[in-house]
């Protein structure tokens, strides 16, 4: 059996190796660079093809994979909104994710970015660094006095729900399928315009579906109390930048923090060398801003996440070698 893993990154080798020494029945290479048109040729001869999401899968590329008599395609990460599912379903290609790599990753980092909203930290790091030791103006706010709205509550919304109760905030949440045990706690609320409506903060949670593109956007922020504090580690697609913009400009969002960025592809987990080579002016409005966090996607990178992330994906892929499905197939829309 041979599989071919694309944009594999120094920090997960050693575990793709650790997998490689437990499986001598399997071949794997480690290829660096990312699946795309360039790259793709070099799968053919392989049963498999592991893969991260950082670039659209076209019907290009899994057309050829197709066409080498590659079926199973598996990706080392949750969403699978930049696969072509027209020739997923065309070409019969079996494609899994890894869906729980390790929500605790990401919910501690929302939560921390929420802490750092409150406590006015790069304000004060600002002054640090010009020699400024005051404390006025910036007085903070406590989490155990906010109202947080949690919207979606999958694994990650879960585990945020968790960490949010012990610093004693209220929490209340939106999913249109509602968690049943949180639905006995009665945090619940009936539609997203009360969650806005009632919260001081609220932290994105949802998937990128169709139905959740540019989900924040002019009518949405309308609904949210003023000085609201928003925070993305979810998808880029759920905010309208423009919009975001607008509401900062006008006070009516005292803070951001945004993980993800709806035009990160190409400049998050790249080196420009300076701020000012940095290719795209709406995020560096946003990063100059001191009530704005900007973390290039990294709220899923911890040591066990990345682990889990590559090992479960190969496991996944052998799956769909062997049998053609696996526990975690899933269905591209």
């Amino acid at each position: 059996m041979k599989i071919i893993a694309y944009g594999i990154r120094d920090d997960e080798r050693p575990y793709l190796e650790q997998w490689d020494k437990a499986h001598p029945d399997v071949e794997v290479k480690a290829e660096p660079k990312l699946l795309d048109n360039d790259t793709v040729d070099e799968a053919k001869g392989f049963d498999g093809v592991v893969a991260y999401q950082q670039k659209p899968y076209t019907a290009d590329i899994l057309d050829k994979l197709a066409s080498f008599g590659i079926k199973s395609l598996s990706l080392r990460n949750v969403g699978v909104d930049n696969v072509d599912a027209d020739a997923v379903k065309l070409d019969g290609i079996n494609v899994t994710n890894v869906p729980a790599y390790s929500p605790a990753a990401i919910a501690e980092l929302a939560v921390t970015e929420m802490m750092r909203l409150l406590r006015n930290t790069k304000k004060f790091e600002d002054k640090e660094r010009h020699g400024n030791m005051t404390w006025a103006p910036d007085i903070a706010d406590e989490m155990n006095k906010q109202t947080v709205g949690v919207y979606a509550t999958g694994r990650i919304g879960r585990q945020v729900v968790k960490i949010l109760q012990g610093f004693g905030a209220k929490v209340i949440a939106y999913d249109p399928y509602p968690n049943p045990e949180l639905k006995k706690e009665g945090i619940y609320v009936d539609t997203p315009k009360e969650l806005y409506a009632n919260s001081d903060i609220i932290t994105l949670h949802a998937p990128a579906l169709k139905e959740n593109d540019h989900m924040i956007n002019d009518d949405s922020i309308a609904q949210m109390k003023d000085g609201i504090k928003i925070i993305n580690a979810a998808r880029g697609s759920l905010i309208d930048t423009d919009t975001l913009i607008r509401g900062l400009d006008s006070g009516k969002i005292s803070g951001a923090a945004l993980d993800v960025y709806e035009d990160e592809v190409g400049v998050f987990n790249v080196d420009f060398g300076s701020f000012d080579k940095i290719p795209d002016d709406r995020l560096k409005n946003l990063m100059k801003r001191d009530n704005v966090l900007i973390t290039p996607h990294i709220a899923f990178y911890t040591k066990s996440a990345v682990k889990n992330m590559v090992q479960i994906a190969l496991d996944s892929n052998v799956q769909l070698i062997q049998n053609g499905k696996s526990d975690n197939s899933v269905e591209v829309k």
